[in-house]
């Protein structure tokens, strides 16, 4: 669960986070409105959600689908996407009811998803996560394979690739990952520039609390924020 965060708390941590949003914004040549401000919402009370919907957040993300399962009903209208690795046996339970998959890792799991949504009468949209540091405790598609393995997945029917996601390195300082964030945004722009069928590339999902100001100076199109809004987790 996260501490317990006053409304007030919470309300003066998103006028700053919306103030950092936008001078990063400027700073990249780009206006606010270019930027998706994502709340990561793991551990948060739905009635802190709601606050923060009602207070202008637009877009939410959830790691776990159990979590996320016991607040969906109660969500207010808000566009709901999973950010979190997912389990291909989970797909069912999402399927109708998010609007984008952020971290599609491999085309076992694309395929998964190709074959619940075809089930479901629905079409998703997602985005393949990369293993930008090439970590081996992390997954996602090393970037000198992703152009081949998204032209396999683009194949499979009912699924859009909608563009890229990565979770960088631990760094000690933001400045430590700009070197990510830059890797990401050429690779994004290299594929996007090729015009790949079913693939927009519209979407460079990247950065989060400790980062995302640099990260958009770097091309973001959506940062995943959850921390500096909601404060600290704390696991028992």
């Amino acid at each position: 669960m996260t501490e317990k965060l006053s409304i007030k708390q919470f309300d003066e941590n998103y006028q700053d986070i919306l103030t950092r949003v936008q001078n990063a914004a400027l700073q990249s040549g780009r206006t606010p409105e270019d930027i998706t401000l994502l709340a990561a919402t793991k551990t948060v009370d739905i009635n802190t959600i709601n606050h923060a919907i009602e207070s202008g957040i637009s877009f939410i993300g959830e790691n776990r689908v159990q979590e996320f399962l016991s607040k969906e009903a109660d969500l207010l209208p808000v566009h709901r996407h999973f950010i979190g690795h997912l389990q291909t046996n989970k797909v069912k339970d999402i399927i109708q009811k998010v609007e984008l998959i952020h971290s599609v890792d491999s085309f076992h799991l694309a395929k998964e998803i190709s074959r619940q949504a075809e089930k479901a009468g629905v079409d998703m949209d997602i985005l393949l996560e990369v293993n930008i540091g090439n970590e081996e405790s992390k997954s996602g598609f090393a970037p000198d394979a992703l152009e081949e393995r998204l032209c396999e997945i683009v194949q499979l029917p009912h699924i859009h690739v909608k563009g890229l996601m990565a979770i960088p390195p631990i760094c000690n300082q933001p400045e430590d990952n700009r070197k990510y964030f830059k890797e990401m945004y050429h690779l994004f722009l290299d594929i996007r520039n090729k015009k790949i069928d079913n693939s927009a590339m519209s979407v460079l999902s990247m950065g989060m609390s400790d980062d995302f100001e640099v990260a958009i100076q770097e091309g973001a199109t959506l940062v995943r924020v959850g921390t500096a809004l909601f404060g600290k987790r704390v696991y028992h």
